[in-house]
């Protein structure tokens, strides 16, 4: 809806805009407190709190925000696990240094100092130029450094006392066709990834604790023309080519947008992760089909496919991270980034949890459900015209269904109609 400016209206002074928004704020209602949000396994990424709002087409609009800032912010929010990229917070030339170890001693003690908690570690190989061939590059001495980077990462995580590491092979690609011979490249982007299960295997030893679990993240866009590894079904086949060394230490990191951007439905990616047991990591957003990677807030474009998302996932003990994977808005300020943004993307997550939860136990859509597994009554033989009689009532439940959800999302099952 466009809103023209009146002149009769009086400009809000720039030293009451923010007491404004959180007047507001306050207003809105719906929020959860802190120690509750606490209790749900979402992790708040260094990347998403310090965007900036830039992009191909876009200038920054908000300040830098480094991670102590970040860890306090979520701290002070409720959102109890802190996630980063390793040149997030470590400069790509002080990989590997003294200067790394003085920085992860620096973020454990920011982690320790506001309770919260690193969930996951991920390696950039998609933005620095060493990458502009992708980590499986032609070149070796290229494929080393991948393998180095990612086995740093490893060894980064397990002193930060992560449990995941997320693998993004955005630039696994090409711009154009015969610039490389893709089944080569796929072996040699296992190479990198049998580095890292190594490293892990040997660090986890070291450290006394479990591996880590080496989680793919599938992009279907950008930034390389073709993508080799375009989506998480792509993945699961690669993870079984027999590549890799351990196939059985890595799994999916799908992201619900990623999912959506090419057309699929998230949900079908994640029931068939969940069939082949590789659904350990969850990156939550929302956006819209086939366009770019806008990555908006979860359940701000999609709350009812959101909410059957959910209702999967609680109904098959799904019990991993929730990663808050999206970019606060360019036109939300640094202020409004961790009085607005944060807060309400994980209150709507949180309602929309437990609406799963009421969701499984409503008796409408259990009655509906059993009766459609149950079915009509038996017909002797194979007739297919009689097979169909019999149960050809029960369908339109499926419609049934859909309504009481809607119901469900609106709060119209409780009442809530307007007078017309």
């Amino acid at each position: 809806m466009a809103v023209y400016h009146d002149k009769s209206m009086n400009p809000v002074p720039v030293t009451q805009q923010q007491s404004l928004v959180e007047r507001l704020m306050k207003a809105c209602g719906g929020s959860y407190s802190p120690a509750t949000r606490r209790k749900y396994y979402i992790s708040g990424p260094q990347w998403a709190a310090a965007y900036q709002g830039q992009a191909l087409f876009h200038a920054p609009t908000r300040a830098e925000v480094g991670y102590e800032e970040a860890i306090r912010q979520y701290g002070r929010i409720g959102i109890a696990h802190w996630a980063t990229h390793d040149t997030d917070v470590i400069p790509t030339e002080a990989i590997g240094t003294d200067r790394q170890a003085e920085i992860v001693a620096g973020i454990k003690k920011a982690l320790a100092d506001n309770g919260v908690a690193c969930s996951m570690v991920t390696t950039e190989t998609f933005h620095h130029a060493v990458w502009s061939a992708s980590p499986a590059a032609e070149s070796p001495q290229v494929r080393e450094y991948a393998a180095f980077r990612v086995s740093n990462t490893v060894r980064v995580g397990h002193e930060l006392g992560a449990e995941f590491a997320v693998y993004w092979p955005g630039s696994l690609g090409y711009y154009v066709q015969g610039a490389v011979e893709e089944t080569q490249t796929l072996k040699w982007y296992a190479e990198a990834m049998n580095a890292a299960c190594e490293t892990d295997i040997e660090t986890a030893a070291k450290y006394g604790r479990p591996t880590l679990k080496h989680c793919m993240e599938a992009k279907p866009f950008e930034p390389q023309a073709e993508i080799l590894l375009p989506t998480s079904d792509a993945m699961l086949a690669w993870i079984g080519s027999g590549l890799l060394k351990h196939p059985e230490m890595v799994g999916l990191n799908p992201e619900y947008l990623h999912e959506l951007m090419w057309g699929a439905a998230p949900r079908a990616a994640l029931a068939r992760a969940l069939l082949a047991g590789k659904l350990w990591h969850f990156d939550i957003n929302d956006g819209y089909r086939l366009k770019h990677d806008v990555d908006i807030a979860v359940g701000l474009v999609n709350p009812l496919d959101w909410l059957n998302v959910l209702v999967l996932l609680r109904s098959h003990g799904y019990n991993g991270p929730f990663n808050l994977d999206y970019k606060p808005p360019r036109t939300t300020s640094n202020h409004g980034v961790f009085a607005v943004s944060f807060p309400t993307a994980v209150d709507r997550f949180i309602t929309l949890w437990e609406m799963a939860g009421e969701v499984m136990e409503d008796p409408i859509i259990k009655e509906a459900t059993d009766a459609l597994k149950a079915g009509g009554p038996a017909v002797s033989g194979h007739d297919a015209v009689a097979i169909f009689e019999a149960n050809k009532e029960l369908l339109t439940l499926h419609e049934l269904i859909a309504h009481r959800l809607v119901q469900i999302l609106l709060g119209l099952h409780r009442g809530r109609v307007y007078s017309v």
